[in-house]
Order: C-alpha cells, then sequence, then structure tokens
C-alpha cells in the first residue's frame, strides 16, 4: 500500500490534494503535514513511498525540507508544488533531487501522472537496493589465474571512468560478476545497478521495457511506465546478451548512447538520462555484423573497452579454490559443516570437461557435498560428478 504525505501550508490545496490522491486510488494511505517542520518530523517517524512539498512555506520551506530528507531518506521521490512566481526554483529542486514540480493550481492529468511515475521509481529503487545488498554478498572474483588478473586490472583501471564495456565470452563463465564489480568500483555505486535479460524479452516488449510507455501506446498499457534506462538514471545499465536484442530496439539504445535521451513507446517527449551502459554477449558479434543481425554503429558505441571472461577449461589452475569458494558457500546456505574435498578428488574435478562452466561447476559441488560422506572423495567425484 503506496504511502504518501502531502506537506502544504494553505489548507484548502492541501484538502484538495489529499481527496484527489485518495479517490484515484484506494490503495493510497494519504497523510498530510501543515508546514514544512511537521512534514519533515513525519518523514523521521514513517517510510513515505512518495512526498507532496510546497515550496512556499512558512517555518521552513519547500527546499530546505527537500535537502533535509534527501539526508535522512534520500531514496523517497519528492514532487514540488509550485506557485507561479516559484518555477525558477522549482527547476532548481530538480538539480536537488526532486523527482518533478507541478504548479498551482495543479492539472489533474498533470499530478497523477507525475504521482504514478514517482511510485514506479520509488519502487525500482527499493528493488534495486535489495538486489545490491543480495549482489554484496553474493558476487566475488575467485582465482589467480593470469586470465582473470588481467580482468581484474582492466576493472580496476576502467570502472572509476564512464567507458562503456562490452563483455564477451560463453555461457556461465561469470559475464554477468564481471559487470556488477565494474559498477561497485565505480564512482556510481551508491547509484542504481539495472540488468535486462535482452534474450529473456519478447522482441516486441523489449522497447516498452528499455525505454517504458504512455498509457495506450498498446493494447496492455493501461498506465505511463518508466523504462529501464530511467530506472538506471545516474548509475548502470546491464544489457545481457545484447546479441539478442532487435534491431529497431538496437536503434533506439544507439540514440541514447549519442544522445544521451530516451523517448517512451507512443511519446515524442525526450528524457534525459545519465547512464553507464554495459553489455554483454555469448554471440561473435562481427559475425552478427556480417549476416544483418547487429548493427555495426552500435557495436563501436558500445565495445570502447573490450572484457573477454574465458571457459573454466581455459583456466583450470582455479578450481581448487573455486571449489573451496562453492564449498564454504554452499555449507552457509545450508546450514550446514564444510566438506573437504581430497587431493584426488580436486584433480579429478580440473580434468574434467566443464563445458557449462562455472555455473555447471558449482552445481557439481552442491551435489557432491549432497551425496558425498564426511570428505568429497575420487570415488565419490566418478560416481556423482557426470550425472
Amino acid at each position: 500500500m503506496p504511502k504518501i504525505l502531502v506537506i502544504e501550508d494553505e489548507s484548502a490545496i492541501r484538502r484538495v490534494l489529499v481527496k484527489i490522491l485518495s479517490e484515484e486510488n484506494d490503495t493510497y494511505e494519504v497523510s498530510e503535514a501543515e508546514d514544512g517542520l511537521a512534514g519533515i518530523e513525519m518523514v523521521k517517524k514513517e517510510d513515505f513511498d512518495l512526498v507532496l512539498c510546497d515550496i512556499k512555506m512558512p517555518k521552513m520551506d519547500g527546499v530546505e525540507v527537500l535537502e533535509a530528507a534527501k539526508k535522512i531518506k534520500p531514496e523517497i521521490p519528492f514532487v514540488m508544488i509550485s506557485g507561479h512566481g516559484d518555477l525558477d526554483t522549482a527547476v532548481n529542486t530538480m538539480r536537488l533531487g526532486a523527482f518533478d514540480y507541478i504548479s498551482k493550481p495543479p492539472d489533474l492529468n498533470r499530478l497523477l501522472n507525475t504521482v504514478r511515475n514517482a511510485l514506479d521509481k520509488k519502487e525500482l529503487v527499493v528493488e534495486n537496493k535489495r538486489l545490491k545488498r543480495k549482489v554484496s554478498k553474493n558476487y566475488e572474483m575467485i582465482g589467480d589465474s593470469e586470465a582473470i588478473q588481467q580482468i581484474k586490472d582492466i576493472i580496476e583501471k576502467v570502472a572509476p571512468t564512464d567507458a562503456r564495456v562490452l563483455i564477451t565470452g560463453p555461457n556461465g563463465t561469470g559475464k554477468e560478476l564481471v559487470s556488477h564489480w565494474l559498477h561497485q568500483k565505480s564512482d556510481r555505486s551508491a547509484g542504481p545497478m539495472i540488468e535486462v535479460n535482452c534474450a529473456a524479452i519478447p522482441s516486441e516488449l523489449i522497447e516498452s521495457e528499455l525505454f517504458g510507455h504512455v498509457k495506450g501506446a498498446f493494447t496492455s498499457a493501461n498506465k505511463d511506465r518508466a523504462g529501464k534506462f530511467e530506472a538506471a538514471n545516474g548509475g548502470t545499465i546491464f544489457l545481457d546478451e545484447i546479441g539478442d536484442m532487435s534491431l529497431s530496439a538496437q536503434a533506439k539504445v544507439l540514440r541514447a548512447l549519442q544522445e544521451s535521451k530516451v523517448q517512451r513507446v507512443g511519446s515524442d517527449k525526450d528524457i534525459k538520462v545519465n547512464v553507464r551502459v554495459i553489455a554483454a554477449t555469448n554471440k561473435n558479434l562481427k559475425k552478427e555484423i556480417e549476416d544483418g543481425k547487429f548493427r555495426e554503429d552500435l557495436y563501436h558505441r558500445l565495445a570502447v573497452i573490450l572484457i573477454k571472461v574465458p571457459a573454466l577449461n581455459d583456466r583450470r589452475d582455479d578450481i581448487p579454490l573455486l571449489i573451496e569458494h562453492f564449498s564454504s558457500k554452499i555449507a552457509k546456505e545450508q546450514g550446514t559443516a564444510t566438506k573437504n574435498f581430497s587431493d584426488k578428488a580436486v584433480k579429478l574435478l580440473q580434468e574434467y570437461d566443464w563445458t557449462g562452466n562455472i555455473r555447471e561447476l558449482r552445481n557439481v559441488v552442491e551435489r557432491l557435498i549432497i551425496l558425498s560422506g564426511k570428505e568429497v572423495t575420487e570415488n565419490d567425484v566418478k560416481l556423482f560428478a557426470s550425472k
């Protein structure tokens, strides 16, 4: 149930805003504050999904409320309410982190669209924070091989920049992990990291997913919706399996990279975005370009920095470290003691043909831990590794 706070010193306008919001959606839980001081106290005590805040108020004006709230709970979107003479101030609040502003008297459609979009963004921010907590625990680059050391060195050099990165390599090698490390070590790490699996989204929906849509743009578009590029504003967007993206979507991504602007499906309005793009693919994009399936101009825009993640068969020296890492991780997840792998068991696993790469190794280690005795032996590997 979305919780909305209206901070407005004019009681008549405050009542109108509360009435409009309550009638628009009966799931909205609308609270009100008669001035900035009361409003900021409520922000401290409760978790709101959106704040509508007047600019000109006694005791504490809207700009001061916005600045104070951003220090306390920076994830709350603020929509500023401006009088005719406050327009310049309202625009300035956008630079301070406000989501948008509406003018008095509020236009009903613009007000409700802004509220919906702001709530959508809050939902995305919350989900991104949850994913970032998960990422910080679950993503770690394991390995001392020369190939992995080279990747770590590139990440250290490239992460602090805004250079676009194209990550290549077979399925299951850890391309997603590399993208997260690039983001976490960048100046954008406090911003969102939005992932898009281009292969998992139907071609007819990919543009809406990336760029959003307006109400009525297509049959099921019953409300305005922000896309992934907007959600990633100030952070990083990871376009996984970009080789599977349709040519029409590729053209729009190219424009977004060239102009730092996107357009929602069904709209001709440009939306400025400040996004770092990291892409990944298991395909040979140069071959895809020859076959007319991938745009050459987009390839050159994306491949400023190329990182090739090796297959596990090409970094067998890392397998003992990976086995130790996965064994410890799985034991924690299952609440059991860490099992030891005998030297002969490790040697057999190093000689295995890892067509599924690290993803397959992780599954095999888990299987061996579940099915073996107190120690994983050479015989256990022979019995269970290939099943």
